[in-house]
Order: C-alpha cells, then structure tokens, then sequence
C-alpha cells in the first residue's frame, strides 16, 4: 500500500550564494522605457548581486515613485488631480493602476530571475519615505498631507503595513533577503520650509528636526520589522541632512557624492560622512552619472571622488571595498537605455576594483 504525502508549508530555499567581488553594487530604482520585463532582464543581468525592482516613470500615473508607493498604502487610496496626487474617498482607477503596475514589476523582477537562473545575495525595493510621501499628497483640501500631523501619522503607519506584505512577497518570490531604500528627496525642504502652498504664494511651515528624525526612524525601524535584511536612506539632494540621516538608525545612506563635492567637499560634510563611516553606517556612493555624459568616463575618473574621500577622511581605501556599495549618481530615469545599461554595469567594476585596486590607483 503506498504512503499518502501530505503537502506541508515548508518553503525550499536555495543556499545562499558566497559573495561576489562586484555585489556591492546596485542602481537606485528609475530606468528610462516603459517595458518592465526588458528592464528586469538588464538588471538582472547587470546587477547580480544585488538587483532591483525598477521604477519605470515613464508609464505615466501610478509609475512615479509617489504613485508606487502610495500604491502599497493599506486602508488609504489615493487619485490624480490636476495638482498631483490626492487622498481618495474609496480606490478608484488611478489608484488600482498604481497597484497593478507595481505587481508587474515584481512579477518581471521573478521573472527575470527565474529565467537567468540567478542566485542574487539580495535584492532590493525602493518606497518613498514618510516625509517625501506625505509633502507629494494632497488632502481633499488641497493641502499637502504634511501639513496634518494626524494624517502624516496614519500614512506612516499604512505604509509600515503595506512594506510588511511588499517585502515578504518579495522575499518569497526572489528567494533572497530583502534590502528596503527609503528614498526622502523632498526631507531638505521639508526641513526649510521651503514647499509651496497650494496658491503658490506661501510657504509650508518647517518641521522640527527631532519630529522629522523620530518619523523618519520609525519607518526605518518598521521597514526592519517587515523582515528587510537592511534599510537604506537615500538623499541625494546637494545638500541632505547628513547628521539626522545618521540618527534613524539605517544600515546605511546614500548620497549623491558629486552633489556633495566629493573630496572637496565643504568640512561639515566631510565631518558629517566621517562620523557616518566611523559609526559602522555603509555609504552608498553615487559616483557613476546617472544621463549620458558627453564621453564615457575612465573608470579611474569615477572613482577618483570616492577614493579622494577615503583619503580626505582618514580611512583606509579598503573601506571602499567592504563598507561601500557603488550606485549611479540618482535614478537612471533622465538616461538613454544604453547609458542605463552601461552605468549599471559600470557600477560593477567599480566595485570590483576597490576590492582589487588597479596597480596604477
């Protein structure tokens, strides 16, 4: 008589594959072109050691970061006004669109996967933090959700939800740890005062540093309890809040090193990165342009920024290597496809050769 199996949940995971010189590389989430599955392939192929799911904001509503998170919010729907996006009394079109185009990009990204066999030692989502979020959507007043420190604590915690399902789904799916990026492009002037008000003549009222940082932790911190294996700050504005950035307690921020000056940086910032990389923070440098250059760079012109910072800031250079994860400058939206490909896979190298320095750096 022979045996009846029951089926289980037992989840058969792949070993963990050991580490790559080149893994400590990736892009920062927009790519230029509107196939998801095209973009997933390169980036696979690209990056594999640590591959993306790509923003594609191209496709128009829904596709933009604002639209994509807002897309992964539980409970809150949202709806495009002519003004931008807006709080929505129940989901409409705008808001399942969001959604649909999200879970193509995460079925493309499987996809990809699958198809190249690969065994990424993780793989990456981007979301738009709580402050870049709430200052891109608009109340039914036509205030920005900033402006309610009752709804900026509910969107905080709606996408706290809908981080846990996104990463679990996307851990299962890619057989891979789960690294979040928290993009806050818009924290500078949420920190000035500097947005505009809906007539346009006015300001929004700057948020306190200790209220900003409090939020912006919980968010890391509720990223981490969603099961992410590490959680990034991005800010790659000229001049980002280096010292908060550093007191949310993220396993790493990322910069736009050229925005910053690199090694010319001003001292404040240096400093700033110093106490960062001292602390045991990852830097994740953007040093690679993310639009075509007018000539393709020298890979020694690339990394000259990231190894004058070592210098400047007294740190062995392999630090780069074993502390430092390599980026494009910001999101490769602005980018021909073959720029695209070519500074992600640039990435790479510069990757590879700070763990094995050319002879003549």
């Amino acid at each position: 008589m022979s045996e009846t199996i029951e089926p289980t949940d037992t989840v058969v995971t792949t070993p963990p594959r050991e580490p790559q010189p080149g893994d400590r590389a990736t892009g920062l989430g927009s790519w230029p072109g509107t196939d998801p599955r095209e973009v997933a392939r390169t980036v696979v192929g690209e990056l594999p050691g640590l591959p993306y799911v790509p923003e594609l904001p191209a496709r128009g509503v829904g596709a933009d970061m604002i639209g994509r998170t807002a897309a992964l919010l539980v409970d809150i729907a949202t709806e495009v006004w002519p003004s931008g996006y807006r709080v929505a009394r129940r989901p409409g079109g705008d808001h399942r669109r969001g959604v649909e185009l999200l879970a193509r990009d995460v079925d493309a990204l499987d996809e990809a996967l699958g198809e190249a066999g690969a065994t990424p030692a993780a793989v990456k989502c981007q979301v738009a933090g709580p402050w870049t979020l709430t200052a891109g959507v608009e109340l039914h007043s036509g205030h920005r959700v900033l402006t309610d420190r009752g709804a900026v604590t509910e969107f905080a915690a709606s996408l706290a939800e809908g981080l846990r399902v996104h990463v679990a789904e996307l851990g299962r799916r890619a057989n891979a740890p789960v690294v979040v990026q928290i993009d806050e492009p818009t924290l500078p002037a949420v920190l000035a005062g500097s947005l505009r008000t809906p007539s346009g003549y006015g300001t929004v009222g700057s948020v306190p540093g200790a209220e900003v940082r409090a939020l912006l932790a919980g968010a890391v911190a509720a990223a981490r309890e969603a099961g992410a294996a590490q959680v990034v700050v991005h800010c790659c504005h000229p001049t980002p809040p280096l010292a908060l950035l550093g007191a949310v307690g993220a396993d790493a921020v990322a910069v736009d090193l050229g925005a910053l000056g690199g090694a010319d940086a001003p001292k404040d910032v240096l400093d700033a990165l110093g106490e960062l990389w001292d602390a045991g923070t990852e830097l994740w440098l953007g040093i690679v342009p993310s639009t075509d250059p007018d000539a393709p760079p020298a890979l020694h012109d690339l990394a000259a920024p990231a190894l004058g910072l070592a210098d400047r800031l007294g740190f062995d250079r392999a630090r780069l290597a074993d502390r430092a994860v390599v980026t494009p400058a910001c999101g490769l939206a602005g980018a021909s496809p073959r720029w695209a490909r070519t500074a992600t896979g640039t990435t790479v190298e510069l990757a590879r050769a700070f763990v094995d320095p050319p002879a003549s750096w």
